[in-house]
């Protein structure tokens, strides 16, 4: 509210107030304006016109959710249409056991469509196609800020280095919920991959039009965390190969579309989901 200094570098952590590193002005954890050293000084001063910024939380499946919009709905009015499509896996309840950061040269929206189609699997993602057949993607959600479907699993497998099951599951699954793995966009920031033994999120944030921190988090049910078979490492091993081999491709991408010769071709059949999400965010800009 004064000379626009990121107010915490911090992750985590706990404090009773908020300083302004540059100017000490302090605020309470509501947000209002405490102290403001010297500005007494100025004329016509009221610390009350100057708080943060108020923003919205919401909590959805055990995540939270921030929103600083003035006018869009609450998170919980945004979530409302998903209703309890994926409580069997008990996010809520899970535990996190990894989190790698990725630095990508490429922008956010890249990897949105990137995520939401396996067309380029086969050759992008030869050990991923193996477990998984690039060619069974079948998509339940397909217009809307959350989009996406779910794909087989081979039998008895897992998406694992070994290829076996790591963790107890996450759920209460039939045997048949067993062959399949969810992965769902959920706009604007979030990637969500629903396994029978594991639930591994991307968020993404832009850091400019060419660059994107994503966080990739692995959860697992807590009781496994108590056995002397759980193997966390057996997956995120295996992610961190596939998103590696496609934030590759993501930053090809970036630099063939800042040619001043690019121009977009047609999606393909397999492309139904990229095009959707292209779509939605031409409405939201629009």
């Amino acid at each position: 509210r004064h000379r626009g200094a990121r107010l915490c570098e911090e992750q985590n952590g706990h404090a009773a107030a908020i300083q302004c590193p540059y100017h000490a002005w302090t605020y309470a954890l509501d947000g209002r304006l405490l102290g403001a050293p010297h500005m007494d000084e100025t004329p016509g001063l009221n610390k009350a016109e100057y708080p943060l910024k108020p923003a919205r939380l919401g909590l959805w499946e055990g995540f939270i959710f921030l929103n600083l919009a003035d006018s869009s709905p609450s998170p919980e009015k945004w979530f409302e249409p998903l209703g309890g499509k994926f409580s069997p896996w008990n996010m809520a309840a899970l535990r996190s056991a990894k989190r790698i950061e990725y630095d990508v040269r490429a922008n956010w929206k890249l990897m949105f469509q990137n995520y939401s189609e396996c067309y380029h699997c086969l050759g992008v993602h030869p050990e991923l196609s193996k477990i998984s057949p690039y060619d069974s993607a079948e998509n339940d959600l397909t217009e809307g800020p959350f989009l996406g479907g779910f794909m087989r699993i081979a039998s008895d497998k897992s998406l694992t280095m070994s290829g076996n099951a790591c963790a107890l599951p996450v759920g209460n699954f039939g045997n048949e919920d067993f062959r399949f793995v969810f992965y769902y966009s959920i706009f604007p920031n979030t990637l969500l991959s629903l396994h029978p033994d594991y639930v591994m999120v991307h968020q993404l944030q832009p850091q400019s039009p060419e660059r994107t921190l994503i966080f990739c988090d692995w959860f697992f049910n807590p009781e496994a965390f108590e056995r002397n078979d759980f193997d966390p490492d057996d997956a995120v091993k295996f992610w961190d190969m596939v998103n590696r081999q496609d934030w590759h491709v993501c930053e090809l991408s970036q630099r063939g579309i800042s040619s001043r010769a690019y121009e977009p071709g047609p999606y393909s059949m397999r492309e139904s989901i990229p095009a959707a999400w292209d779509e939605y965010y031409l409405r939201q800009m629009g």
